[in-house]
């Protein structure tokens, strides 16, 4: 068996504080506890065999694996299918959907039998804080044992039947189900020296089961999305659902750190944590998916963040922070961890909160005017004077959107977003009759338009690029005509289509940048960026070019994993990389499911047809003008 299985054999689980994956073996590989960006008790997908886990699997010869997730649940089921009978997993974690945050997390296995009898073994090792710290073993009795970390308990108690064995300071335990049998093992990470779990029975566990499948499709309930794939676009919002830290509605980037761009590189970052950018372009999809209340939560986290100031940037926003508001995300490498299939350095915490990335007082602008709820008095006065602030400070060059490390630019997507910030300002204080400065932001809004159309288009590319001392493209501005700087018809934006088509886009998967042409300060290469593949869809849909686009999305989907997630990115051989599940791909997915219906729906409703899907078409269609 291979010391590590791919990133994309995984399903999540979690409880709206904390997730953890499970692999296609029945393997948690990945837990961290009380909190999303707390150190791991699980981390093997980083070090196979320093980081710990938790596998119960049926280990029998001619045994078939398959996993799944209940309908429209967060309840993942891996089955197990051997010449001696049938048996499954599930596993899962109750909702904690509330704003009280505890330390108290349970992680429920629970087993069945449906036919014939399946041997099962279990086997416990958790290595507490990424693998550092030595943990002491207390056996209770025969069903119960308690890990004591620093700082953190684990508690492990199983049902009748099971009786668990030390192995050193780890505990195992083997048992055979027969047809119609359960039985289950809980796993529960508490504070130091907290009291015992009640013990857990069979008849409780099938309760909590019920319970949590009951939140899931309650919840889901509420999606008004009724379109051409609602299988996955439900999917995707469970997805985003679960990585959101409930106690404040923070979404976080992804559930993992480390996790690699390409296998043997250096990009393995840490994407615990909530971006701005990230949060704020997920509001949308939250609104037309019917999810307000998600998206109101995090807009006044947001809200607070630009109140509380105090950021480690020096800026007025900082482009992320800790899932409780916390602006230092002091980044640390981790060199006793191999990492997945030894790529190094294993870096927690992450240092680029501290750069400069103008591009977020747009997306955090446009998030504030979707929502409609500028919140009270003191609310709308500091947003207003951070745009009076950034009246004065939107002309310099930062470190552009996909954090780079080589140095500062005078990046085309982030004077876009920042022409978004004053252009929605504007909009809020003229709906709601707000005081403001309008004339400066819009002598701003419009220095910034004429800074962009004179410097960031190329004309010998005939495309807008990445910055304003070069000629490469950057699949960022796929999102120029969803912000409204200009028509997605425009024939401006219809050769940038284009351009970007020949140099970025690769049988449909799309490149950020080229960085050998653009050097970000980073050794080795990475994978085609799902987010931007699905931007592609978008904007390829808005521009008329349907065949193209629904080919395109529907080739996307065929790299989702056997469950509906998707990482980071995809690797040369169709291999999914990064950080995983990637909140940024999912609610990029919904956005383009969401086009694609819109548009399908007005070509029906003319009788148009779109373009083919032979060949690129991108530049073809020339109508339109800029919408100014």
């Amino acid at each position: 068996m291979d010391r590590y299985p791919p990133i994309a054999e995984h399903g999540l689980i979690g409880d709206l504080q904390t997730a953890a994956l499970v692999s296609s073996r029945g393997e948690i590989d990945w837990w961290c506890t009380p909190r999303f960006d707390s150190p791991s008790v699980f981390a093997s997908l980083l070090d196979a065999d320093r980081g710990g886990h938790c596998r119960l699997s049926a280990e029998v010869e001619g045994v078939t694996v398959r996993q799944l997730y209940l309908s429209d649940t967060a309840v993942l089921v891996t089955r197990y299918m051997a010449p001696g009978g049938v048996g499954e997993v599930a596993d899962f974690m109750l909702p904690l959907d509330s704003s009280a945050a505890t330390d108290r997390h349970r992680i429920v296995r629970a087993v069945r039998v449906v036919r014939g009898s399946l041997p099962f073994t279990l086997v416990c090792r958790p290595r507490f804080d990424y693998a550092r710290a030595a943990h002491t073993l207390r056996r209770v009795d025969d069903r119960t044992a308690v890990f004591a970390g620093p700082g953190t308990d684990l508690q492990v108690q199983a049902t009748e039947g099971i009786t668990l064995v030390e192995d050193g300071q780890d505990v195992t335990a083997s048992f055979t189900l027969e047809a119609g049998q359960t039985a289950a093992v809980v796993l529960t990470g508490t504070g130091a020296g907290a009291e015992l779990s009640a013990g857990p029975s069979v008849d409780g566990i099938a309760a909590e089961l019920e319970a949590c499948r009951a939140f899931w499709l309650s919840w889901l309930r509420q999606c008004t999305y009724r379109g051409r794939w609602q299988d996955i676009v439900n999917r995707s919002a469970i997805t985003l659902k679960l990585l959101t830290y409930a106690p404040t509605g923070a979404p976080i980037a992804a559930a993992t750190m480390g996790l690699p761009e390409q296998i043997g590189g250096e990009r393995n970052w840490d994407y615990r944590y909530t971006w701005v950018r990230d949060a704020s372009l997920s509001v949308g999809a939250l609104i037309d998916l019917g999810f307000t209340r998600e998206a109101h939560a995090f807009r006044a986290w947001l809200r607070d963040r630009l109140e509380a100031g105090g950021t480690a940037s020096g800026e007025p926003l900082q482009i992320m922070y800790r899932i409780d508001g916390e602006p230092h995300l002091t980044e640390e490498v981790l060199d006793h961890l191999e990492g997945y299939r030894g790529s190094a350095p294993v870096r927690a915490g992450n240092a680029a909160a501290e750069q400069i990335q103008l591009d977020i007082y747009g997306e955090a602008a446009d998030a504030l005017a979707q929502t409609g709820d500028l919140g009270n008095i003191r609310g709308w006065k500091t947003f207003s004077d951070l745009l009076d602030w950034l009246a004065g400070h939107w002309d310099r060059p930062d470190e552009g959107i996909w954090e780079t490390r080589g140095g500062r630019q005078d990046f085309t997507y982030s004077r876009l977003m920042t022409w978004v910030a004053f252009d929605r300002g504007i909009r809020l204080a003229r709906e709601h009759s707000r005081p403001a400065d309008t004339a400066r932001w819009t002598e701003a809004r419009d220095a910034v338009f004429r800074q962009i159309v004179d410097r960031g288009w190329n004309a010998e590319r005939q495309a807008f690029v990445q910055h304003y001392d070069t000629h490469v493209l950057d699949a960022s501005l796929l999102l120029m005509p969803r912000v409204g700087f200009l028509s997605a018809r425009d024939p401006a934006w219809l050769s940038t289509l284009a351009a970007m088509d020949g140099e970025l886009v690769s049988d449909s998967l799309v490149y950020r940048y080229d960085p050998e042409a653009s050097p970000d300060g980073l050794r080795g290469s990475e994978g085609t960026f799902n987010l931007c593949s699905f931007l592609y869809v978008e904007a390829l849909a808005r521009a008329g070019k349907l065949h193209q686009a629904r080919y395109a999305f529907d080739k996307m989907l065929t790299y989702a994993n056997h469950v509906g997630l998707f990482a980071e990115e995809i690797g040369p051989s169709g291999e999914q990389l990064g950080n995983f599940p990637q909140a940024f791909t999912h609610l990029a997915l919904v956005a383009a499911a969401m086009a694609l219906d819109e548009e399908l729906h007005r070509t029906a409703d003319s009788g148009a047809g779109g373009s083919g899907a032979g060949g690129s078409g991108a530049g073809a269609d020339t109508r339109g003008g800029v919408d100014g």
